[in-house]
């Protein structure tokens, strides 16, 4: 098992990235991490040995560089086999995708920052990351609708682009396969 030393700050030109690391990262990638960096600033230190091999961190680097930073708190992890380096390289980036989202606490929580008033950019959540399925159906009941229907006025017209506030959710009349639409609902926060 390893042993955790000192956090430090160490010059980027001293690193040495895994020449085999099978992550990659895009531009986009590295700007939206630079873009989180200089938000929330930098709470992840980078893992290195005592050798200044790069263990985990490789994006976070990427993205200091982009913003013209020469170092980086580091991590020095002690006690770790060739072997185990290797592997953790890979199991540090792999079982982080193998979680599941909650949608719905996703959605609640989405909406509460983007109601404080919060950039949700900085989450790294895009338009596209919506995904609409038919498991996600609404909860109202054919009763509803015929006692709201009764209760409604003749005269109330909808039209595409409506939208209504009830609480913490939001109706619109429109499209959830139109990317303007679904942008609208959103309120164009998400990109």
């Amino acid at each position: 098992m390893a042993d955790i030393g000192e956090v430090r700050k160490i010059s980027i030109d001293l690193l040495r990235p895994y020449q085999n690391n099978a992550k990659k990262h895009s531009p986009d990638q590295v700007t939206k991490i630079a873009e989180s960096i200089q938000e929330f600033g930098f709470l992840n230190p980078v893992l290195i040995d005592k050798d200044y091999n790069v263990i985990a961190g490789h994006g976070r680097i990427m993205a200091m560089k982009q913003l013209g930073e020469t170092e980086v708190p580091c991590l020095f992890v002690e006690g770790l086999t060739e072997a185990q380096r290797r592997a953790y390289i890979l199991a540090d980036n792999r079982l982080t995708e193998l979680g599941e989202w909650d949608k719905d606490l996703v959605s609640s929580e989405l909406e509460e920052l983007k109601n404080i008033g919060f950039d949700l950019t900085f989450t790294g959540f895009s338009i596209d990351d919506i995904i609409i399925t038919d498991d996600m159906g609404p909860t109202y009941t054919d009763e509803d609708l015929e006692e709201d229907l009764e209760t409604a006025s003749a005269n109330i017209r909808v039209q595409r682009g409506d939208v209504w506030i009830l609480g913490r959710h939001v109706l619109m009349c429109g499209d959830s396969t139109n990317k303007e639409d679904v942008e609208k609902l959103v309120g164009g926060v998400l990109k």
